[in-house]
Formats: structure tokens, C-alpha cells, sequence
């Protein structure tokens, strides 16, 4: 499976949003309980300044359906994936850890870079690789001194969340601390300013955070490209394991940790989704970005560390959510928008427009410059994901997560989610 070009986000004004007139259909809901972590009274305003204020906003309209009861999460958003349009938000910009959520960034930095190309390029793994994983990291099960191909190892990162994963990955993109770099470059690149990477896995680290809006423009962006669609979208896969000499090297199963996709534990599979990530550790709580298409219209949706003590909080409120978003749609007035990137802002190739920063766009190895040129063959970001995921990365038969893609078919990687 050849790497492709991430084709740019929507190139859309970047400018904010200018300030909300708050009708009286309008929501605004706060915890004050003295135990609830509260966020700060000034946040960013990246994408609007409704976005910047706290509690849940959102603009019913006549005819929309009031938000679902019982939200639990720190920090929530909705947004339609083509238009940009944020639904609904509740502390969208509130910096929180965003535990393996993060790895979206990760993919969207590496995946697309020349050291990882082919997928079929095989790496043999060294003792270093493997020496600074976190205690109690997320693993896939990667062994020393054993040959994988970057086809395995983003199955690892991306079903099994393998902190393993990424960090050999890391290694063969030229070691963690250039990862992390280029991963905050690419964060500043997407205008994703509520971010600070520490580390290319999501493990907790002091001062790592990130924001419910940021990951929704991570997980938009990363759907540029076909290569992460069908990864993050992968319910089930084999996966390399022991070797014993003079024997066929051995495999297991593994299953895609996000509960919606693959229906485990109990959660009801979601009708229509496609990806893209779960997280949890103890310091940031169960995270979760998806993406789901119904009746051709493509939603994102993230929630941060809900309170709720309801097994699977993070899943069901992310469900209540999509099924509020396609409901309501066309029937509220935005609360703001998803922002292109710097380099796509004016449309110029130049990366110089309203950026939320006031800077030139310039920094990224794989960002300004492979966004420019995709903007100039023709791309248009938000159109693309949804094209992208209506177009075949996802078909749902008789209820059944069923993986197709027609341009790109990966006929190993085609699974039944097991019947219930």
C-alpha cells in the first residue's frame, strides 16, 4: 500500500469568527461543584469566539433537537467534517492530556514521509527502540531483534495503540526527539495552538496537552490521506509474531481498540463510523476522536475525560453526540469553525493570511509546503474527507463493520466485525 498525498483542508477563511449574538435558544451549562476541575476563564479563541468561552455552547435554530442530557465530558465538540462548521462545543479549547489520542498528530506528521515509504520496507528492531516506553505503556507486542514492515507497525499504532509501535516508527524517522518536533511543528502548521507535545506516543508527560478542537483538526487533517483512512478504520488484522528458526514465522489477531468500530465489550458498534481514535491514561481519563458519515454528511466528534462512572462514557456520549449532529444539522447556527492550515489560509500559496498566530507559516517539514502543493492540484480538505469516507473506506452491511476501499483495495485487511 503506497503512501498518497494528503490533499489540503478546506480552504476556508481563517479569519475569527466575529463575536456571537447568544440567542435565548442558546445553551450555556457550567459544573460550579466545588470537586469538578474547572477550565480557565480565558481560552483561546482560534475558530470563533464562542469557542472561547466556557460551558456548552450551541445556537438552536426552529425545528433543532436540544443537546443530549447527561454529558459528562471536560471538553466536547461536534463539527461537520466538509464544511468546517462546529455544531456544538463545551470547553472546546481547554488544554487537557489527550493520552493516545495524540497519535492522530503522530500519523499526520510521519506517515506521509519518505523514510517510512514503502510500506512494504521492513526494519529489524534494536534494544533502543524499545528502551524509553513508558511504565504501563499501551503495547502491540513488538520483540527486539525481529524484522516488521511500516505496514505492521501502523496496524500496531493505530488498533492496538501500541506505544511500541511509534516508537520504532520514531526510530526509523530519524528518533523521538526530531519526531516531537516535527510533531509541534505541524500542530502550529494546522493552527492547533492549544497543543504541546512531549512525548510521540500520548503518555502522560508533564506540560502535554491538547484540546478537543485540536484533535478535531488533527483527525481532519490526518483523513486527508487514504493511508490513515484505512488504518484508522481497520477493525481486525494479523500480526507478526515469534519466529523459531527452520519454521514459518507465527501471527496473532488483533482488534481495534475503539469500541464503536468494533463493537467489543458490550458498546453498540456506531452505524456509519469510520475511525479515528481512542485514548486513556489514569492523568487524562478516557479520550476519544471519531468520524461517522450518514445520508452523505461526514461529522467529527471528540470528547475529553468524562465524570460519568457508566462503563464506556466516552463511546456512548460520543454517539449521543453524532446522533444530536445529524439531526441537527442545517438546523443551528455554527458556534465557529474548523481553521485550515497557515499555509492554505489565502488560498496564494503564499501561507500568509489570517493566521490565529499573526506568523508566516513557515515551520513543518511535512506541513506549509506539501499542503501548498496539494492546494494547487486541486484540493479541497474538508471535501476530501468526506468524498473520502462516503467514496468506500467504510461500508456498513448488515451490520457489520466491513472495511472497503475501492481505489486502494487492502484485501488482507477486509474483516467481518463477528456477529453478536
Amino acid at each position: 500500500m503506497s503512501a498518497l498525498k494528503k490533499t489540503a483542508l478546506a480552504v476556508t477563511s481563517a479569519a475569527l469568527l466575529s463575536s456571537f449574538v447568544v440567542s435565548p435558544a442558546s445553551a450555556v451549562v457550567q459544573d460550579t461543584s466545588d470537586d469538578t476541575p474547572q477550565p480557565p476563564a480565558g481560552m483561546s479563541q482560534v475558530g470563533g469566539e464562542q469557542l472561547g468561552r466556557t460551558g456548552t455552547q450551541v445556537n438552536l435554530g426552529p425545528g433543532a433537537p436540544v443537546l443530549p442530557k447527561d454529558l459528562t465530558g471536560r471538553s466536547w465538540m461536534v463539527s461537520d467534517a466538509e464544511s468546517g462548521e462546529v455544531l456544538a462545543s463545551h470547553n472546546p479549547h481547554w488544554r487537557l492530556p489527550p493520552a493516545s489520542t495524540l497519535k492522530m498528530l503522530f500519523a499526520d506528521t510521519v506517515m506521509p514521509s519518505p523514510e517510512l515509504q514503502p510500506s512494504t520496507l521492513e526494519y529489524t528492531v534494536k534494544d533502543e527502540d524499545l528502551a524509553d516506553l513508558g511504565e504501563g505503556s499501551s503495547l502491540v507486542g513488538i520483540k527486539e531483534n525481529l524484522s516488521y514492515t511500516v505496514h505492521d507497525l501502523w496496524l500496531g499504532v493505530f488498533l492496538r495503540s501500541g506505544n511500541d509501535a511509534v516508537h520504532v516508527l520514531a526510530s526509523m524517522y530519524g528518533g523521538v526527539p526530531k519526531t516531537v518536533r516535527d510533531m509541534q511543528a505541524q500542530a502550529e502548521e494546522l493552527q492547533a495552538l492549544d497543543t504541546t507535545v512531549v512525548s510521540p506516543d500520548g503518555y502522560d508527560s508533564p506540560d502535554q496537552v491538547s484540546s478537543a478542537y485540536d484533535l478535531t483538526l488533527f483527525a481532519r487533517s490526518g483523513l486527508q490521506n487514504a493511508d490513515f483512512r484505512e488504518y484508522c478504520s481497520t477493525s481486525t488484522a494479523e500480526f507478526p509474531g515469534a519466529k523459531e528458526k527452520g519454521k514459518k514465522r507465527e501471527s496473532f489477531g488483533i482488534q481495534n481498540t475503539n469500541r464503536l468500530l468494533t463493537g467489543a465489550d458490550g458498546v453498540t458498534p456506531y452505524k456509519g463510523i469510520a475511525g479515528v481514535k481512542n485514548g486513556y491514561t489514569t492523568h487524562a481519563g478516557n479520550t476519544f476522536t471519531g468520524v461517522a458519515e450518514r445520508d452523505g454528511r461526514v461529522l467529527l466528534v471528540t470528547v475529553m475525560n468524562p465524570s460519568s462512572k457508566e462503563a464506556h462514557a466516552v463511546y456512548n456520549e460520543a454517539a449521543s453526540l453524532l446522533d444530536w449532529g445529524f439531526s441537527a444539522s442545517g438546523k443551528v447556527t455554527p458556534v465557529g469553525e474548523l481553521v485550515p492550515p497557515k499555509s492554505a489560509v489565502t488560498g496564494d500559496g503564499t501561507g500568509k493570511g489570517a493566521q490565529a498566530d499573526g506568523s508566516d507559516g513557515s515551520k513543518g517539514k511535512h506541513g506549509p509546503a506539501k499542503t501548498r502543493q496539494a492546494a494547487a492540484a486541486g484540493g479541497s480538505g474538508g471535501v476530501g474527507v468526506a468524498l473520502g469516507i462516503v467514496g468506500g473506506v467504510l461500508v456498513l452491511l448488515a451490520g457489520a463493520a466491513f472495511l472497503v476501499n475501492r481505489r486502494w483495495p487492502l484485501p488482507d485487511l477486509v474483516r467481518r466485525r463477528p456477529r453478536r
